[in-house]
C-alpha cells in the first residue's frame, strides 16, 4: 500500500474545471481569481479578519490543520471501518447528556418543569457543543486516515468569499432546529423520564415498570429509524427536483460549487435551500411521523432524531476515507434493499455531479435505489475494507483503533 503524506499548505484544493468534473462548467467557476472555492484567508494578516474569522479560529473548527500532513492513498488501498456500535455510542452519548442534565435539574430542585425559554437555550447550546465536537473528531480522522479522491485533490476549505455565510448557515441550523422542536413538541408537563415511563403499554404485555420502559424504548428506536427514512424521502425529491428544474437549479447551484466538501460546507447554499434543509424538511418529517404514522414524537424523541441526522450530515460531507454507513435503528431494513448510504455516495454527488446528477439521498440510499438514481462507487467498495482495523470513537481524546 503506497501512502503519501502531503501537508495542507502544500496541496491546495484545485479549481473547479471541466477536466475535474467531466462536464462543461460555468466560466465563473474556472480557476484563479474567479474560483468560488478559493480559500486563502487563514494566511491573511489577522487585521483583515472579521468576527467570523476569529470565531472559526477560537472554536477551532477548521476542516484541516494548516501545515499538518494528510495521508494520501491510491483508490485501491484498503481503509479502516467504523462499526455501527461506535456510531451509536457516539451519537447517544452526545444526545443524552443534555437530556440527563435536564432531568437532574428537575430532580435536584424539585421543579415540575422548565420553561420553554430555558429548554430552548439549553438544547441550543448542547446542539452547538455536539456539532463542534464532531467537527473536531472528523478533522482528526482526516489527518489519520486521509480523504476520498485524495490522490487527485485536497478537500475544499471555507471560501474567502463566504466566510460569514458559511458560519451563519451552521449557526442557524444549531439554533433553528432546537427552536422549532421546542415550539412544536415541548410539553412542560412531560419530563425526560416520562418519555420512557408513559402509560402506553398494550394490554397483551405484562403491566409492570420493566415492560413499560422496554416498550417505550422500542417506540423511540422505531421513531429514530423511521425518521431518517421519511426525512430522506422528502429530501430526496426536493433535492432531485432542484437539480432537474431549470428554475430551481439556481437555488441549489451554489452548494455544488464545492467538488470536495468538508463538514462546514454541509449547508453551504443559498437562503432558499437553507430554509428547506434546516426547517421545512425536518418539520414535514415530524408531521408525517406524528400524524401519519401516529407515533408519539415528543420533544425528547425529536431531539434524539436530530442528533442522528446531524451526525450523518456532517460525516457525509467530510469525505473521510473510512468505511462506514450511517448509524440507524433501521439498518436491518436498509440492508435488505442494499440501501445503506456510504460516505462516498454523497461525495460522488458533489464530485461527479452538476445539474445532472445521481445519489440524491443524504441519510440513506433507499430512495436512490427505488427510483434508479444510484451510481457506482469507486473507493468505498467491499474489497477495499480492512476488517482488521476498526475505529473506536472516544468521547474524550482522538479516535483510536481497537
Amino acid at each position: 500500500m503506497a501512502v503519501t503524506h502531503i501537508s495542507q499548505t502544500q496541496m491546495q484544493p484545485a479549481p473547479v474545471t471541466q477536466e475535474a468534473t467531466g462536464r462543461q462548467m460555468p466560466s465563473q467557476t474556472m480557476g484563479g481569481a474567479n474560483n468560488p472555492m478559493k480559500s486563502t484567508w487563514r494566511t491573511w494578516d489577522k487585521s483583515r479578519w472579521t468576527r467570523h474569522h476569529y470565531l472559526y479560529d477560537w472554536l477551532n473548527v477548521h476542516p484541516t490543520d494548516a501545515g499538518r500532513e494528510v495521508p494520501v492513498h491510491q483508490k485501491t488501498d484498503k481503509m479502516p471501518y467504523l462499526p455501527h456500535f461506535e456510531g451509536h455510542k457516539w451519537i447517544l452519548a452526545h444526545a443524552l447528556w443534555p437530556v440527563v442534565l435536564h432531568q437532574v435539574i428537575l430532580s435536584l430542585t424539585g421543579w415540575q418543569t422548565l420553561s420553554w425559554g430555558w429548554v430552548f437555550l439549553g438544547y441550543t447550546i448542547a446542539f452547538k457543543i455536539n456539532a463542534v465536537h464532531e467537527i473536531h473528531t472528523l478533522r482528526e480522522l482526516g489527518h489519520q486516515y486521509g480523504f476520498l479522491d485524495g490522490d487527485k485533490h485536497a478537500r475544499d476549505q471555507i471560501p474567502d468569499s463566504d466566510v460569514s455565510s458559511v458560519f451563519h448557515s451552521l449557526s442557524s441550523t444549531s439554533t433553528i432546529r432546537p427552536m422549532m422542536s421546542v415550539f412544536l413538541a415541548y410539553r412542560r408537563a412531560q419530563s425526560p423520564v416520562n418519555t420512557f415511563t408513559r402509560n402506553t403499554l398494550p394490554s397483551f404485555l405484562p403491566q409492570n415498570t420493566a415492560s413499560l420502559i422496554a416498550w417505550n424504548t422500542a417506540i423511540v428506536a422505531l421513531e429514530i429509524g423511521l425518521y431518517g427514512i421519511v426525512l430522506d424521502f422528502f429530501f430526496y425529491w426536493y433535492h432531485r427536483v432542484m437539480h432537474e428544474s431549470n428554475y430551481l437549479w439556481k437555488f441549489h447551484r451554489k452548494h455544488h460549487m464545492t467538488k470536495h466538501p468538508n463538514p462546514l460546507l454541509s449547508l453551504y447554499a443559498d437562503t432558499e435551500q437553507e430554509i428547506f434543509d434546516i426547517a421545512i424538511v425536518p418539520i414535514a418529517t415530524f408531521v408525517a411521523l406524528k400524524y401519519g404514522f401516529q407515533l408519539p414524537m415528543g420533544f425528547y424523541e425529536w431531539w434524539l432524531c436530530h442528533q442522528y441526522v446531524v451526525f450523518t450530515e456532517l460525516w457525509g460531507h467530510s469525505g473521510l476515507r473510512v468505511w462506514t454507513t450511517p448509524p440507524t435503528t433501521a439498518t436491518w431494513f436498509l440492508k435488505l434493499w442494499d440501501a445503506e448510504l456510504i460516505t462516498e455516495d454523497h461525495d460522488l454527488h458533489h464530485r461527479k455531479g452538476w445539474k445532472s446528477s445521481h445519489n440524491y439521498g443524504k441519510q440513506t440510499r433507499l430512495w436512490d435505489v427505488v427510483f434508479g438514481s444510484t451510481c457506482d462507487r469507486i473507493e468505498q467498495v467491499e474489497g477495499n475494507v480492512d476488517r482488521e482495523r476498526a475505529i473506536r470513537m472516544n468521547f474524550f481524546g482522538a479516535p483510536t483503533l481497537y
